[in-house]
């Protein structure tokens, strides 16, 4: 019998024993469902994605804000040039984003969806973020040889973060497809 009418039976079966549709949905999900990166539409790549498709199924995981951390632990923090300007911050947030990451088994190309908080650079004086600096940043681990994927983000400028020494907070959302 084909797949197709067992898995429909089984989610009528789940939706009238009261476990909903959202169950139902999961278990119809084909084997071979995939996370969808939608390009930009433009003549070129684009430094991120318009949109990203995630299935029923998939495993996710979501990161709080993560911070830079200081270039030189050993020192005493005395401003924001102990964590560095808004691409050294930047770098160092997604190596940690990458540590846990690796903690929980999923690695930068999981990464789907990226929100990035970015004040202004005192060196710059004119009250404006670094985003070339950022996207400096971003460029080591994104749309890279090690990592191709590119990710769905959000880059605004904020007014303060946590401490007064930061330059860049990123949050972040990773998708894997469940081991089979």
């Amino acid at each position: 019998m084909p797949v197709r009418p067992i898995v429909n039976r089984v989610s009528r079966r789940l939706t009238r024993a009261g476990l909903g549709l959202a169950t139902a949905a999961m278990l119809a999900t084909p084997a071979t469902a995939q996370i969808v990166r939608h390009a930009n539409p433009g003549p070129g790549p684009s430094l991120i994605l318009q949109s990203v498709t995630i299935p029923a199924g998939a495993e996710t995981l979501v990161l709080s804000g993560q911070l830079a951390a200081p270039i030189d632990p050993s020192k005493p923090v005395t401003g924001v040039e102990s964590f560095g300007d808004t691409k050294t911050q930047t770098v160092s947030v997604f190596t940690k984003i990458k540590a846990i990451l690796a903690e929980h088994g999923y690695t930068m190309a999981d990464v789907y969806k990226l929100t990035v908080f970015v004040t202004a650079d005192p060196k710059r004086g004119d009250g404006k973020m670094d985003f070339a600096g950022m996207n400096d940043g971003f460029k080591q681990f994104f749309g890279s040889a090690d990592n191709p994927n590119t990710v769905a983000r959000s880059t605004v400028q904020v007014a303060a973060l946590a401490g007064p020494n930061y330059l860049v907070e990123i949050e972040a959302t990773a998708a894997r497809m469940p081991r089979r």
